[in-house]
Order: structure tokens, then sequence, then C-alpha cells
């Protein structure tokens, strides 16, 4: 049986590669490239502690390939998130044993995102723009997208299958039950549209007015700003008259300065201003529909008992292949996050069922 650390390797290996070879920047190309190179020496390091053949080991899992296929179907930054996600999550997870057995703690385990940093900051050409690049595509996209897209049409699925399944408790199966989940999916995606666009907008007027104030105090006050930039790059390291005489410098170009202040000041990057509002109320309604119809479509055809068995049949498919996805950022078998899934979502409607079985026999009664 291929070892799960191994396997871990030769996937990374395999995505950055695929990212190497759809990038069509040179820099960044040559990141990937070097990423890949990395992985599969660890790769190797592993097979050789284990007295294992590499070279029959070297194919890439279901997740890695389903990773690949989104790539080439939705671009590839969704596939840098999702694999940048994945090795944060694993390089948390071996801080976090190494804290719990006392064991020290080294900077081999940190994120792979950082080595990946440490390379484009040794790119001789334009290592600044390439970086911040990076590390814009890597907050925009990838992980964050996927991640919203299985847990939104999650929410859609456990919360109408359950009101579904409470009404079918209470009435049998009767017609009311179409009407419900029709309901309870209209209500469900309108208040999660809303909501989203709430917190997108007001996250958005946050920033831009903090970024208001800190041009205000740019123009009313340059020479403490000047001192603001200095700490700044003080506490970068470099020493007290560099950093004096390069705030002096870029006080010179307001709009570099503004730049560095919202950047390093407020911790605000620019380019997540530029997320549509609207846009994302949308993906959240579509993802939350998409979910809340599964357990309501058998009740278009069918009423009583084959449709809520169909009902219930067709969840638990949706739920483990929800399950499933989610591995995708998490790298945990897909198998246990599938059943695990169906579990919890069948526990939450056998809970409502029996509450709608009550409720209903006490109305009848």
């Amino acid at each position: 049986m291929k070892n799960k650390a191994i396997q871990t390797e030769i996937d990374a290996w395999f995505l950055y590669q695929k990212l190497a070879e759809h990038e069509d920047d040179e820099t960044l190309k040559s990141v990937f490239s070097q990423m890949s190179d990395i992985e599969r020496s660890h790769a190797e390091a592993f097979a050789k502690k284990e007295n294992l053949n590499l070279a029959a080991l070297m194919l890439p899992s279901w997740r890695a390939k389903t990773l690949n296929a989104i790539g080439k179907l939705f671009g590839y930054d969704y596939v840098l998130g999702a694999l940048m996600d994945t090795e944060k999550s694993i390089s948390n997870a071996v801080i976090s044993a190494k804290k719990k057995n006392e064991k020290e703690i080294t900077g081999s385990d940190t994120s792979h995102v950082k080595i990946l940093q440490s390379i484009l900051e040794k790119q001789t050409k334009t290592a600044g723009k390439h970086l911040s690049k990076f590390e814009s595509r890597h907050r925009s996209v990838g992980g964050n997208a996927i991640r919203a897209a299985v847990l939104g049409g999650n929410d859609g699925l456990v919360s109408n299958f359950s009101l579904v399944m409470g009404i079918a408790g209470a009435t049998a199966g009767g017609t009311g039950i179409l009407l419900a989940g029709l309901a309870g999916l209209l209500a469900g995606a309108l208040s999660m549209a809303l909501g989203e666009w709430i917190s997108v907008k007001s996250s958005q007027e946050l920033y831009e007015n903090q970024m208001q104030i800190e041009m205000e105090e740019l123009e009313a006050n340059p020479e403490g700003e000047a001192r603001e930039v200095a700490l700044i790059y003080m506490a970068k390291g470099i020493p007290e008259e560099q950093a004096r005489t390069m705030a002096t410098e870029i006080m010179k170009h307001k709009d570099q300065a503004y730049e560095l202040l919202v950047k390093e000041e407020l911790g605000i990057n620019a380019e997540e201003l530029k997320g549509s509002a609207v846009e994302a109320a949308v993906y959240s309604f579509i993802l939350f529909s998409v979910g809340a119809l599964i357990p309501v479509f058998p009740f278009m055809f069918l009423e009583g008992t084959k449709a809520i068995v169909l009902s219930v049949a067709a969840s638990a498919i949706g739920l483990f292949l929800i399950g499933g996805a989610i591995t995708l950022f998490t790298g945990k078998n897909v198998w246990y996050s599938g059943f695990r899934q169906v579990l919890f979502g069948l526990s939450a409607a056998a809970i409502t069922f029996g509450i709608g079985k009550l409720i209903g026999v006490s109305v009848s009664g």
C-alpha cells in the first residue's frame, strides 16, 4: 500500500508540474517548476526510507486528477489556491502535533507558501511585482472559491433536507412537502445571498473609509506619515538611517507611499476591494439553491413513502459527494469524509423527522 506521506508529495509534484505547464509568466513558471522538483525530492526521500520503488509509485491520486480537471475547466488559479490551503493545513497539523508532544518546531514545519515566497524573492527581475501577483492570486481565488461552492451547496442541502423531513414526519409525505420545500429553498437562498452581499459590501465600505482616512493623513501630516513609513521599514529589519532615507525617498511619490501604508499599516489588499457584492450574492443564491433542490426534487413527481425514501437516498448521495469534495482542500480520506457527512446529515434529518412525527400525531389526536 502506498504511504500517505509519499502520496501527498507525489500529488504536490504533479500539481506544481501542471501549474508550471500552464503558466505564461516565466518567473512564476520557474517557481512552480522548482516547487515540483522539491516535492519530488521529498517523495524520493520518503520512498528511500520505506525501501520502496518510487518509479512504480509516481501516479497522482484521484484528488490530484480532479483538481487538475478543475484547472483545465476553470483556470489553474483554483488549483494553486487549493494546493496552498492543503499545504497550510498539513503544516498546521504537524506543528500542533509537535507542540502536543513537546517537540522542537523547526523551519521545515512551516507552510510551503513561504518556500514559494522565498524562491520568488530570489528571482533577479521584478521580484516584488511577481510576489505581489502570486499573493493576490492566492487570496482571491482557488481554495476559497472551491470551499465557498462546497459549503454553499452543503448549507442548502442539509437545511432543506431537515425541513423536508420534518414536514414529511408530520404529514406522512403529503402534498404540502413540495410547497414547504420550495419555500425553504427560496427563503434560505435569499437569506444567504443577502448575507453575502452585506458581508462583502460592509467590508469594502470599512476598508474604503480607512483608506480615505489614510490618504487625508498623508496629505495633512506628511512628516508624521514619513516617520510611520520609516518605522515600517525598521520593523522589517532595515537599519534606522537606511529606513529613514528610504522613507524620505518614497514620500516623494505620494501614490507609492499611500500604497505602502495601506498594505503595511492597515493590512488591506486593494485587490480584494474589486470583488462585486452583487456577484457574490448571485453565486451564493445559486449554490444554496442547487443543494436545497436535491431533497425536494422527488416530491415534484411522487408522494408518500416512495417520495420520502427517494429524497433520503438522493440527499445521502449529495451529502457523500459534498464530503468527498471537501477532501479536495483538506487532503483527508474521501470515504471517511464522505460517510461522516452522510452520518451528520441523516442524523439531523432523522431528528427533525421524529419531531415532525410527534407534532403530527399530537395535532391529529
